[in-house]
């Protein structure tokens, strides 16, 4: 359909290439065969937009505009003879580097229709193996340290065939070898090979590899080690004006003389991360781990290393590193407009940022924030009638390195080490319902093992809650039916625990790639708090409601684990597909055992990087129906209240592709989703109410009925990839719902035949919540 769409565009004697084959070629060389084909004669996919979505804006009467063509799409193939030749004549030269010495590759071109096929024929003749391996390498300290590395980096070996990538590799592995080794002026044109026996008259199919590595004319090789340091920050953003001279310092402390033109910065901070010590052999990895860390410092938009030697005869170089600083401040402000079927609202928040608080490249960020959300429908208008407010002020220092007590750890080979001081305050409303007030102060470590592995401690965290339940205006009713809520709102307490997060291979989720990452955290709190109470000899029992206190409030004892894995899968090209297991959960024990865990340690599922089918946090607990509440007037007291339980469990799968590359100067990618989980409780509550006794029964968590408690969802995506962020839409369809019962749990069912009689009777029994089918998701970032 697409070839025939754009065949009209073009004129007679023009074709368009709907397929290329290459015949004859070994099945491991197809694939890199193929890619030798010029591009602008490669034909597009079948299930590509771009041909389409080109034509859509670079046509104009009946043909292909010849000026003015817009960046979206991508041309057809048109046939073009010129191409087709330097495609067959790369091919060939491809299985010449392969050890095909004989290869001839021939093409034929048919046409019919104005359509065009391509066949690209090989006589590859027979491959060639090496058979002797030998070297003359001039210099006796560069081949000592060729041989000592050889065999963990060496790709040649007798009895292989013949390939010129592995040379290319090889040259590639000495040079790096000599760049880590001191020998700061080695190039590559010091390597080159000697092939021999590479030609059509042997009749062995064997040649022979001599690797040789010259001398410059002034003599062996030298190497080099790190004599001193000069390390300059210019006075402002704009640079070093080129009328202006400026007077060094003088002062050299452990080989490095730093001089800060813009009096901004301390010495220590920066200094820290040059890693160019003077002594030390010169390595490439020090010079590229300086240009890292000066960079994460985030002070600095420009960061240069040069060197000299002031004396030819000498083997010391000195670094000159050049920085030149960004602006220090900055104010970010943000603002949302949540909404669902009947509700809307905003968020509006403003994030000031200093990144050189303390002129040592600490940052510094004060966020204050402020949200509500509103009931709309019956002819009210927006905000009338506002159901929730929040707001919250929060502060907090990042310093690049790690601040320890009496310890002072040398890191940053891997990446920026972090202390981080925060500190929060948090307040929520819902109208009628209940007050929650919540400060939070903690101390983190995040710091690197290697790339790919990252710790983060928080040995402080100190959170203080204050729950305030208006039972003037909350019926008895309502707490009978509302065990659920009536024990996550109305509390009193506080925290004091640790958190350890550890991740695996996050530096590769941007890869195209297969690979499985990791991220698993856990949180403990209240032991120590217990033992200072049993120190202190007092008697409590939580499971009767007496329990140990600290300032007079009762303080949490739990611990949460969780875990996220996922399997990243390459497939070809840009596609790939994702498997995704998230699971944690609360467990409450010793002065918590009734009580449970804190509202903000609590699990959800549903949202734009979870079940994305459901709008965030209104799946479960389990079997959780909110038609529970006894009427209108209460459900409307607790609209928009958050679904939330002890435990989650949740699966993805996701089939990612790209569209077309040319979309309003971005990449436009596609997805296709399958989503499953749930939360529930695992603790069994109990509350008596005017004599009737109710449980939290559906909410929780059993084996045998896992089945009948998860929520399905399915859905499709597209990602608008600008390069440096991802603005994300998904569109998510419900399938199978678990706050229903048997048969009725497959809404999807309802979805296609009699949608509208199922709403309305959902709204009927559950209003003012309305039943939605499908969902729709706007995010920044993939989901996962």
């Amino acid at each position: 359909m697409q070839a025939c769409s754009s065949t009209k565009y073009i004129a007679d004697y023009q074709a368009i290439v709907k397929k290329v084959t290459i015949d004859s070629v070994d099945a491991k060389f197809e694939e890199q065969a193929y890619n030798y084909v010029q591009k602008d004669i490669r034909p597009v996919s079948a299930f590509s937009i771009n041909v389409p979505l080109y034509n859509l804006f670079n046509t104009k009467d009946g043909r292909y505009k010849t000026n003015n063509i817009k960046p979206f799409g991508t041309p057809p193939a048109i046939l073009d003879s010129t191409l087709v030749e330097i495609s067959r004549t790369q091919i060939q030269k491809f299985l010449n580097n392969k050890g095909y010495f004989q290869a001839k590759v021939t093409a034929n071109i048919q046409v019919k229709d104005k359509k065009a096929e391509i066949n690209f024929k090989a006589q590859p003749g027979p491959a060639y193996f090496i058979d002797k391996l030998s070297d003359s390498i001039a210099s006796a300290n560069i081949k000592a340290v060729y041989n000592a590395n050889k065999p963990a980096v060496t790709h040649l070996r007798t009895g292989m065939q013949y390939d010129s990538d592995s040379l290319n590799y090889e040259r590639e592995q000495i040079y790096r070898l000599m760049k880590e080794n001191g020998y700061f002026y080695f190039l590559r044109p010091y390597i080159n090979f000697d092939v021999i026996g590479a030609d059509a008259s042997s009749k062995t199919h064997k040649v022979d590899v001599k690797l040789n590595v010259t001398n410059p004319a002034s003599g062996p090789h030298k190497q080099y080690t790190i004599g001193y340091t000069h390390m300059v920050i210019a006075p402002n953003p704009d640079g070093f004006p080129d009328s202006a001279r400026y007077k060094l310092s003088k002062d050299t402390v452990n080989g490095i003389i730093f001089t800060d033109f813009s009096r901004r910065y301390r010495r220590n901070p920066i200094v820290r991360y040059d890693f160019l010590k003077q002594g030390e052999v010169f390595d490439i990895r020090n010079e590229n781990l300086t240009y890292d860390r000066l960079y994460e410092l985030n002070i600095f938009k420009n960061v240069k290393i040069d060197y000299f030697n002031r004396d030819s005869t000498s083997n010391k170089i000195n670094a000159a590193i050049q920085l030149i600083p960004q602006k220090v401040m900055s104010n970010r402000v943000e603002g949302e407009v949540p909404f669902n079927g009947g509700t809307v609202g905003f968020n509006l928040s403003n994030t000031y940022t200093n990144n050189n608080l303390f002129r040592g490249a600490e940052r510094f960020e004060l966020q204050v924030k402020g949200g509500l959300q509103s009931r709309i429908g019956g002819g009210q208008t927006p905000f009338k009638d506002i159901y929730q407010r929040d707001f919250s002020i929060s502060a907090s220092i990042t310093v690049p390195r790690l601040m320890i007590p009496f310890y002072n750890p040398v890191l940053g080979g891997n990446g920026m080490p972090h202390t981080t001081f925060s500190s929060s305050y948090i307040y929520a409303l819902q109208k009628d319902v209940s007050v929650r007030r919540i400060f939070i102060n903690s101390i983190t470590y995040d710091w690197f093992e290697t790339k790919s592995k990252l710790h983060s401690f928080t040995p402080l965290n100190f959170e203080y809650r204050f729950g305030n339940l208006d039972r003037a205006n909350i019926a008895d009713s309502i707490l009978q039916n509302n065990l659920y809520y009536i024990r996550l709102l109305d509390r009193k307490d506080f925290t004091l625990g640790m958190k350890y997060t550890y991740s695996l291979n996050a530096d590769k989720l941007n890869q195209f790639r297969s690979f499985v990452y990791f991220r698993g955290n856990i949180d403990i709190a209240g032991n120590l708090l217990q033992g200072i109470s049993r120190l202190s000899g007092e008697k409590h029992d939580p499971a009767n409601g007496d329990y140990a206190r600290i300032l007079g409030l009762p303080f949490n004892q739990y611990v949460r684990p969780e875990v996220d894995i996922r399997w990243y899968k390459h497939i070809a090209g840009e596609k790939q597909f994702v498997a995704r297991l998230n699971a944690g959960i609360g467990v409450a024990y010793g002065n918590s055992i009734t009580s449970g865990i804190p509202f903000e340690k609590l699990f959800f599922a549903g949202g734009s990087s979870g079940v994305r089918a459901w709008q965030a946090r209104t799946v479960g607990p389990g079997n959780y129906n909110r038609e529970t509440l006894a009427n209108d007037e209460q459900r409307r007291a607790f609209f928009g209240l958050d679904q939330l339980g002890e435990m989650r469990i949740e699966a993805n799968m996701e089939y990612r592709f790209t569209l077309t590359k040319k979309f309003f100067g971005a990449t436009l990618k596609g997805a296709a989703f399958l989503d499953a989980g749930n939360v529930w409780n695992v603790n069994r509550t109990t509350a008596t109410v005017d004599g009737i006794t109710t449980n939290n029964e559906e909410t929780l968590f059993k084996f045998s009925k896992l089945a009948q408690q998860i929520a399905v969802g399915t859905g499709v995506g597209l990602r608008y990839d600008v390069q440096y962020f991802v603005f994300r839409f998904d569109i998510g369809l419900k399938l199978k719902d678990p706050q229903f019962s048997g048969s009725d749990q497959w809404v999807i069912s309802k979805f296609l035949s009699g949608a509208r009689d199922f709403k309305n009777n959902y709204n009927a029994t559950h209003g003012p919540d309305n039943y939605r089918f499908v969902q729709y998701n706007f995010g920044i970032g993939m989901p996962f």
